[in-house]
């Protein structure tokens, strides 16, 4: 009869590694004290001897899950519609894995969420929260602060809380497109952007506003366009800008679908980019690249958000009174052809 193979320890593991049982188990948990150097001939051990801890009595003794949610509402094309989404959770996946946290991701309307969150940190399913600003309510923010949840709000509440957030300089970014029209010799800039609730495309009128009034530039109310954030309205109000009394010489697009259908109505009325009209975006996916011109963007990188977002939680965790309010991603400018 075959002989049952034994099971490996976590004392095996350290003999294999040269180490003590302590520094295996710091690495199992993402202890930041621990070397790279140690923590993969740790880890090399640990496959080496097949070696698998027992999770669950690992989380019930330290009162720890491993694991963050992303809760934000996913619904059909989501992936076409806010294509950085998906970037975001890649940068915010990489943080949390390099420290051993799993990232699960969980589709809630804004009013499921409060009920959600408050029985998931109850029952100890998840160490803490990384919520889109879309799904966040004055109920949410109430339960998070009294119940003392770990946390972090991707993008800056529309009203007054005590949500811990960060979000994208998006009225710096504004300046960056205006300043940089100006410098091209632009002096009729117009905006076309989302509607007055669209909180990102406002931040970015508001900075291009501001650069404008600081070099004694006008922006007539015509020269403001607001509508839905798609191509169709991307193209009628680009429209409705040429039809206006004089035409401007440069249009800032709040963002890449605004800029498509700014670009087909700019080409169906033959008026040539750059020489007639410049024109710039935000950020450089999904269409700045394969127009005709590329179109000059101001860039944020969502990667790099996902990873400070993934930072910033897992320091929420160790650190309970760590209060975040920031903007932390600074866009930069990609100037091509449409400029």
């Amino acid at each position: 009869m075959a002989q049952e193979k034994m099971s490996a320890t976590i004392r095996d593991v350290a003999r294999l590694a040269g180490t003590s049982t302590a520094t295996v188990s710091k690495v199992m948990n993402g202890s930041y004290s621990i070397s790279r150097e140690t923590a993969d001939r740790v880890r090399k051990a640990m496959d080496e001897l097949d070696y698998h801890p027992n999770l669950r009595a690992k989380n019930f003794a330290r009162q720890s899950a491993r694991t963050i949610v992303f809760v934000a509402e996913l619904g059909r094309n989501t992936g076409f519609s806010n294509p950085h989404m998906f970037e975001m959770m890649c940068g915010l996946m990489h943080a949390l894995e390099e420290r051993g946290y799993t990232l699960i991701v969980r589709n809630m309307r804004a009013e499921d969420c409060s009920h959600y969150i408050q029985e998931a940190a109850d029952s100890k399913q998840a160490d803490g929260f990384v919520i889109h600003a879309s799904v966040i309510s004055e109920e949410l923010d109430e339960m998070i602060f009294e119940k003392g949840i770990p946390h972090i709000v991707i993008g800056n509440p529309n009203f007054q809380s005590h949500f811990c957030w960060i979000d994208i300089n998006n009225r710096l970014a504004g300046e960056l497109a205006a300043r940089h029209l100006l410098e091209r010799g632009c002096q009729a800039v117009a905006f076309i952007g989302g509607k007055m609730e669209d909180k990102i495309s406002m931040h970015r009128l508001d900075g291009v506003i501001a650069v404008l009034k600081e070099h004694d530039v006008l922006l007539p109310r015509e020269y403001v366009q607001t509508g839905e954030s798609d191509c169709e309205s991307g193209y009628r109000m680009t429209v409705q800008l040429l039809d206006s009394r004089k035409r401007p010489d440069a249009v800032i697009c709040a963002n890449n679908y605004i800029a498509y259908g700014c670009v087909m109505a700019l080409h169906d009325r033959g008026i040539l980019i750059p020489d007639e009209i410049r024109v710039i975006t935000f950020d450089d996916y999904p269409f700045s690249q394969i127009l005709r011109p590329m179109l000059s963007v101001v860039d944020i990188d969502v990667y790099d958000m996902g990873v400070q977002a993934g930072k910033y939680i897992l320091q929420k965790i160790r650190k309970p009174n760590l209060y975040i309010q920031s903007h932390i991603t600074v866009p930069s400018l990609i100037v091509r052809g449409s400029t």
